[in-house]
């Protein structure tokens, strides 16, 4: 009898040693469990304290706290340094300072296997549709955002999205940083920067920031398969064969200046246009030169910070 007492007291005592040690390895693994937001990443890096800084004084800090999810091209403080060139985060307007931030915001978890060379929108907003700007992607040679932003690491993931570290601070887009960075407009830049146009001075037109006339602007982008189409057209060898009159009434024909036309806003009828009038039917999303020559928009809506682009496979011409 007394043997069988004793076995039985090992036995709770056993149990009770497991069940203690069970306890203590729960607690263990629930102090290692530690939930992390975007914004708490950015205050517990102090390679983020820049970012950390303007994302306090516009108030995102508060909104990369919450469920999201986020994806967030984080700049580190090297990067906010050149961005900022000697001036002071505190000069920067607090509404700019907020779009710059969205600029570099995607309102989805967006992991580096989901990208791929094109554009997507960001939380940032042209101010007068309020539309979300557009961001190029460009994956040919890692991650490239609007040609000027390269990410060095991605997918660092936290519990309301992901973050990718980028070597720049992203501005906030003009329609040129789009014909620049997508290598689909290599002919359109090639003709808009030929030398005998400079008294055009499209580059920095077309830079102009909203707000001061006469941007927005409303461009159809013609490809450079268009390009190479219009050369066959007109028997020309190459883009200098174009005399320069020509050169620029046709680039004035794709340039509408003072609106920001998006797709849902386009009408059907008369464009009026830099270089004169041509006419758009919107059902059917043509648009028709002097020469009834009819272009096709086959992309719509990339938005730059200054106004918006809409691609089209015809380079529209003036009366020939």
């Amino acid at each position: 009898m007394k043997l069988r007492k004793k076995i039985t007291l090992i036995f709770i005592v056993c149990g009770l040693a497991i069940i203690t040690s069970c306890n203590n390895d729960d607690d263990a693994t629930s102090n290692v469990i530690v939930p992390m937001t975007i914004a708490d990443f950015v205050t517990n890096n102090a390679d983020y304290s820049s970012l950390l800084a303007a994302l306090k004084k516009t108030s995102l800090d508060k909104t990369l706290a919450e469920d999201g999810p986020f994806t967030v091209f984080a700049p580190n403080n090297s990067a906010f340094t050149t961005f900022l060139d000697g001036a002071a985060l505190e000069d920067v307007p607090t509404e700019t300072l907020t779009q710059l931030l969205l600029n570099h915001v995607i309102g989805a978890k967006v992991t580096s296997n989901d990208l791929s060379t094109g554009y997507v929108k960001n939380l940032a907003q042209e101010s007068t549709t309020k539309a979300n700007i557009s961001m190029y992607i460009n994956t040919s040679s890692g991650v490239v955002i609007n040609g000027e932003s390269t990410v060095l690491t991605a997918d660092i993931n936290t519990d309301n999205g992901v973050i990718h570290a980028i070597d720049k601070v992203i501005s906030l887009p003009t329609v040129v940083t789009f014909a620049t960075a997508d290598g689909e407009f290599s002919n359109l830049v090639a003709a808009l920067t030929r030398d005998d146009q400079s008294d055009q001075n499209y580059v920095a037109t077309l830079s102009t920031a909203n707000g001061t006339s006469p941007a927005p602007f409303t461009v159809f982008a013609p490809t450079d398969k268009a390009f190479s189409n219009l050369l066959t057209e007109l028997n020309a060898g190459s883009l200098a064969d174009i005399a320069k009159a020509t050169l620029t009434a046709t680039l004035n024909l794709h340039v509408v200046a003072g609106t920001n036309v998006r797709a849902e806003d386009l009408a059907s009828g008369t464009v009026t246009t830099l270089g004169g009038d041509i006419t758009a039917d919107a059902g059917q999303s043509t648009l028709t030169d002097s020469n009834n020559r009819v272009s096709n928009i086959i992309v719509t809506d990339v938005q730059a910070a200054n106004g918006v682009i809409h691609v089209i496979d015809k380079v529209i011409l003036p009366a020939l």
